[in-house]
């Protein structure tokens, strides 16, 4: 199966991001915030953290773009979600769904599932929250998977097809599953990327600013996912741990070119016994 987008789109879709800077209204958990909005602004898009009733659906009908994480849902912020969803889809807004831990965690796993009926564009998440949101499993380790991602392919494959979403599923290899069934990985990455709180969440936020940019949500996800895991293998040559990884993966978000992601973009589309190649 051949892919029907090379690294070349992928950096046509950065260089766009650059010059049309997005508007992403995060609705995420307290935890990552700032490391989500820095995120956004190094890479070239514009964060607002806008998640409280009555405000989150008025900036969702102007953003570009809507991330909605469930990392920590308290009341107030969960009306707020229900809310801009509504709005992100009144407007035609894209918006992407991170149902984090769901499973085991009732209030979130109700959420989600509440949640993913409304149309998220894309779905991004960890192979165990994924198994999860399809009804196929218990969820993982807190905000930690069990599974790795091609453990969730089929779970995936159902999510595209019975909501219409883009499915991401983050791992060694990421994968990328869209409505028709094709799935996408993308082999880039560092293992220091999960060693840094937010690292994950983040991506939510920079898949909700790629997807402004294009009605092709698996070419958004796969671009997302490639320019931000392509920075983490830029940054990890010279961090000497998590601490100073984060300071240089933000710069490498910054710094990341289009040629670089010509260049560096690994994208794979084979199933193979040992994974995706």
């Amino acid at each position: 199966m051949a892919i029907r987008f090379t690294p070349s789109d992928c950096a046509q879709l950065l260089e766009e991001l650059r010059i049309r800077s997005p508007l992403v209204q995060c609705i995420t958990n307290a935890v990552v915030t700032n490391f989500t909005a820095n995120v956004l602004l190094a890479v070239g898009a514009a964060p607002a953290m806008v998640d409280i009733p009555e405000e989150a659906g008025q900036f969702a009908s102007v953003a570009s773009g809507v991330l909605v994480n469930l990392g920590t849902p308290q009341r107030e912020q969960r009306a707020a979600m229900i809310e801009a969803v509504s709005a992100a889809d009144a407007a035609g807004t894209p918006w992407v769904l991170d149902p984090v831990a769901i499973g085991a965690l009732t209030v979130r796993t109700e959420l989600a599932h509440q949640l993913v009926g409304m149309g998220p564009r894309i779905i991004r998440g960890n192979a165990s929250e994924v198994l999860a949101l399809a009804g196929a499993g218990g969820g993982g380790r807190g905000v930690d998977s069990t599974e790795g991602p091609l453990a969730a392919l089929e779970a995936a494959q159902h999510l595209a097809a019975s909501f219409s979403s883009t499915v991401a599923v983050s791992g060694a290899v990421d994968l990328i599953v869209g409505t028709d069934g094709e799935f996408i990985g993308v082999g880039n990455g560092h293992f220091l990327l999960t060693r840094v709180t937010g690292g994950g969440c983040a991506l939510g936020a920079v898949m909700a600013a790629f997807a402004s940019l294009t009605d092709d949500p698996l070419l958004a996800a796969s671009a997302a996912t490639g320019v931000y895991t392509l920075a983490a293998e830029q940054a990890a040559v010279r961090a000497q741990g998590p601490g100073s990884f984060a300071v240089e993966f933000v710069d490498r978000l910054s710094g990341i070119t289009p040629d670089d992601v010509v260049a560096g973009l690994d994208l794979r589309h084979t199933v193979a016994p040992g994974g995706i190649r």
